[in-house]
């Protein structure tokens, strides 16, 4: 079994992405962020948090949703606010990450990799909603029937290959032990 480590999956992002689309996948040691090109790095760079394949794929994840705009500045110019966040801040934070994380659980059943909701509020007590669970669900579904789209397409064809993972079904999401 080939072995899913950050590195491998720098490569294949990178074998990818680098030329076609000016992007590269870069290990962070800290909190993770979205870099634009500029005059110092030729590249847009996806840095993800301390090495882990996980937010890896949340983070590539991130930029497969942005479009070519969004994808001109740091952190795409979204809305986030970190630990400590209301009801209310956890409910619009659960609205726009739905898409994002349908595509990251897509991307880590392509990887071999255990997919697991964030609901990144690790400051309250405030977890991922069942609600929300249940979108994103609906979302993986939607984009196993009515396709998904190129760039994240594009990479499940090739984590597939690499990682030897089975074709995506709607039979292998639920929210069974999640």
């Amino acid at each position: 079994m080939t072995e899913r480590t950050p590195e491998s999956l720098i490569s294949l992002f990178n074998g990818l992405f680098s030329e076609t689309l000016n992007t590269e996948l870069v290990k962070g040691d800290d909190e993770p962020i979205y870099l634009p090109a500029d005059a110092e790095h030729p590249k847009h760079r996806i840095i993800f948090a301390h090495g882990f394949f996980a937010s890896a794929l949340h983070e590539i994840s991130h930029w497969c949703v942005a479009g070519a705009q969004r994808r001109e500045r740091v952190d795409f110019g979204y809305w986030y606010k970190p630990d400590g966040r209301t009801a209310s801040e956890q409910a619009e934070f659960e609205r726009v990450e739905v898409r994002p994380q349908a595509l990251e659980w897509l991307l880590s059943e392509a990887a071999g990799h255990k997919f697991h909701f964030s609901a990144d509020n690790l400051g309250s007590a405030i977890g991922a909603s069942e609600q929300f669970k249940e979108n994103v669900l609906s979302q993986v579904k939607a984009y196993l029937t009515d396709g998904i789209p190129e760039r994240p397409a594009a990479l499940i064809k090739v984590l597939q290959s690499y990682y030897a993972t089975a074709p995506l079904s709607a039979e292998r999401f639920s929210l069974d032990g999640k």
